[in-house]
């Protein structure tokens, strides 16, 4: 597999969604893998795929490793037979935990949008710097940093209340039967649309805040400001 594939979207949406929910649904039955057997194996690729990711970059992403310890607290609560409650209760705080390191961060010299969205991957953060250092607007850019890093929080929150929703909603078997396995893999396949969509347009809407932000105070437009222009 090359590089450009394992950072293929489409490829990871299925590894990490679509493959893992149709094992859930489809061969939870015991004349298939079985309860038990069906959750491991559906759980074990999207966690292969972010220990694969992971050892490609060799940095340590707290998202990232968020995303893994939620995936085993899933499997945890499938295996041991816990009660659905919990899985509502994680689901919602995965999220919920993000956020608030999010709004934490708001409250320090460096925001964590210098992280998601203002950096280096994305923006000429250089140029844009050099720009407002200029014309000496270094201070309100940096107040309206902590902005989008507070609307950043808010997207958070509102994936936890959105997560904590469905859950309740669609999983109501008991943990342990082949119905649960079912019900979570219709809740993993529904999270997509209904929950991260919604969040991606609310990052995309803060991105876009921060490219007024460069335009008025930097005076850059957003094709200038991109990395690479």
């Amino acid at each position: 597999m090359t590089e450009s594939q394992t950072r293929s979207p489409l490829l990871e949406i299925a590894v990490t969604l679509l493959i893992p929910s149709l094992i859930l649904m489809q061969f939870s039955k015991p004349e298939h893998l079985g309860v038990a057997g069906a959750l491991v194996v559906a759980l074990a690729f999207p966690i292969a795929w972010g220990m694969r990711q992971l050892a490609q970059t060799r940095t340590f992403s707290l998202f990232a490793g968020l995303g893994i310890v939620s995936l085993l607290l899933t499997g945890g609560i499938g295996l041991l037979e816990l009660d659905t409650r919990w899985l509502a209760v994680k689901e919602a705080a995965v999220p919920g935990v993000l956020g608030l390191i999010v709004a934490g961060s708001a409250l320090t010299r460096r925001p964590l949008v210098r992280v998601l969205l203002y950096t280096p991957l994305l923006l000429d953060t250089g140029k844009i710097d050099a720009a407002l250092a200029e014309r000496g607007k270094l201070p309100a850019f940096e107040a309206r940093l902590r902005t989008a890093t507070w609307m950043l929080a808010g997207s958070f929150a509102f994936s936890s209340v959105m997560n904590y929703i469905l859950a309740t909603w669609i999983v109501t078997s008991p943990a342990g039967s082949a119905a649960f396995n079912e019900e979570l893999g219709r809740l993993t396949l529904l999270s997509y649309p209904m929950i991260a969509l919604p969040a991606t347009l609310i990052m995309m809407a803060v991105l876009w805040y921060l490219a007024i932000g460069v335009k008025r105070l930097a005076g850059l437009s957003l094709s200038d400001a991109l990395h690479g222009k």
